[in-house]
């Protein structure tokens, strides 16, 4: 192999890889560059890092035609907005781009083997995060971490989140001063004009923490807080559990809390589930499953449109929010399962268990082994919900090699200014 340079090289980024950075050619190898954009002429010090060449930015000779100023002082550091130097219209052409290139390099799946739908587009670009991951950085501030790296990047005011809490990690970094060496990250959560936030600590929650979040919910008049030791129950304080609706079916009451995961987009979310109902197709008199359910985003719309919904979460606190709506929406079609998804599925395949239909809306890692549940649950139409494209690639494969035909997919831009997408890909089993 030929040894890199000792100098920086000239190059031409030629489009954005699957991980959001600019992607160019160098003697034939494929050379990965942060911060950059697909035109942008730069030059760049070569490193191999373990088999991935990288570029390190040194300099910008000539910007491309879609990157613009940044409108945040942070940007350069903050490892959250990485794409928020580039143009919206250039952002979703990349994020339907790579979802589609991804499926066919990974998951050899043709993109004229089914119905690529127009990219959804998100209602806000800017403002729009409801939800933030922040940590302590040891100067009585909270911050981000850095690009690419868990340096500590200090920020009073994000742009990115929503009014109300656009100032908050500013007002709330000195109120957790006292535990702030316990803490390992600060969860801040919004619903229209209320806010919440958790903290995850690294030992046992003690008088002096549960003072200072009590002390800090009064002072800002949030509406609680919930503390998480690394072992045993949280401690809540006030009423952290905000209440939202269920997208489709508005008296269905939704419940989000900080310390349990939510869609970032609270906009955008209605469109992302409204396109997983539509591509499910369920009839009224279809069982479904749906495999990890959260808070039941998907489930109440789910339920309203099918004889009956069985929802499996592995987050405790998930199904506690979930059978609270249920309760109090008055819906008697749904059930809970809290427990891991492959040993339910293992379970419920052991009990000679059959469904119409399934909805996955699994973590970033994917769901090994989606396919043999589904065929030995009898399953005929699945919806896949997917925020990491090489999960879905290689899940996609998993069904089709299984006897499932994929139909169509619809790209949701459900996290502008960022790299990261979500999707929702339908299959059917063939006859």
């Amino acid at each position: 192999m030929q040894p890199l340079p000792e100098l920086p090289v000239q190059l031409t980024i030629e489009r954005l890889g699957q991980l959001g950075e600019g992607v160019a050619s160098w003697q034939g190898r494929t050379v990965f560059v942060p911060g950059t954009f697909p035109g942008d002429t730069v030059r760049v010090h070569l490193e191999l890092q373990g088999r991935v060449l990288r570029g390190i930015l040194r300099q910008m000779v000539s910007p491309g035609p879609d990157r613009r100023e940044e409108p945040c002082v942070h940007s350069r550091d903050c490892g959250g907005c990485d794409w928020l130097g580039l143009a919206e219209p250039a952002q979703r052409a990349a994020k339907q781009e790579i979802v589609l290139s991804t499926l066919e390099h990974l998951g050899r799946l043709s993109r004229d083997s089914f119905t690529v739908r127009p990219l959804l587009v998100a209602p806000r670009d800017w403002g729009y995060r409801r939800r933030a991951v922040l940590h302590p950085t040891g100067k009585a501030t909270l911050g981000y971490f850095g690009r690419r790296s868990h340096e500590r990047v200090p920020v009073e005011v994000c742009g990115a989140l929503t009014p109300v809490l656009t100032a908050l990690p500013g007002k709330l970094a000195p109120l957790l001063k006292p535990l702030a060496k316990d803490a390992e990250e600060v969860m801040l959560l919004a619903e229209g004009d209320q806010a919440a936030f958790a903290v995850n600590l690294q030992g046992p929650v003690t008088p002096r923490h549960l003072e200072a979040a009590e002390a800090a919910v009064r002072a800002l008049r949030l509406q609680g807080a919930v503390l998480t030791p690394k072992e045993g129950s949280a401690r809540l304080i006030g009423k952290p559990a905000l209440r939202s609706y269920s997208p489709l079916r508005p008296e269905v009451p939704l419940y989000l809390r900080p310390d349990a995961f939510a869609q970032a987009h609270a906009e955008a979310n209605v469109g992302l589930v409204t396109s997983a109902i539509y591509e499910l197709g369920a009839h009224d008199s279809d069982s479904v499953l749906e495999l990890y359910s959260g808070n039941g985003n998907f489930t109440f719309p789910l339920a309203g449109g099918a004889a009956s919904v069985l929802g499996v979460e592995s987050s405790p606190v998930g199904v506690e929010l979930a059978q609270r709506s249920a309760r109090e929406g008055g819906v008697t079609n749904v059930r809970f399962i809290q427990g891991d998804a492959r040993k339910v599925c293992d379970g419920l395949v052991a009990e000679q268990r059959r469904f119409d239909v399934c909805l996955a809306d699994p973590p970033r890692a994917g769901a090994p082994g989606l396919a043999k549940w589904m065929t030995a649950l009898g399953i005929r139409r699945v919806v896949y919900v997917a925020c990491d494209p090489a999960s879905l690639a290689r899940d996609a494969a998993g069904l089709v090699e299984a006897g499932y035909k994929p139909l169509a997919l619809q790209v949701v831009d459900m996290f502008p200014q960022t790299h990261h997408v979500e999707a929702v890909m339908s299959f059917e089993r063939a006859a």
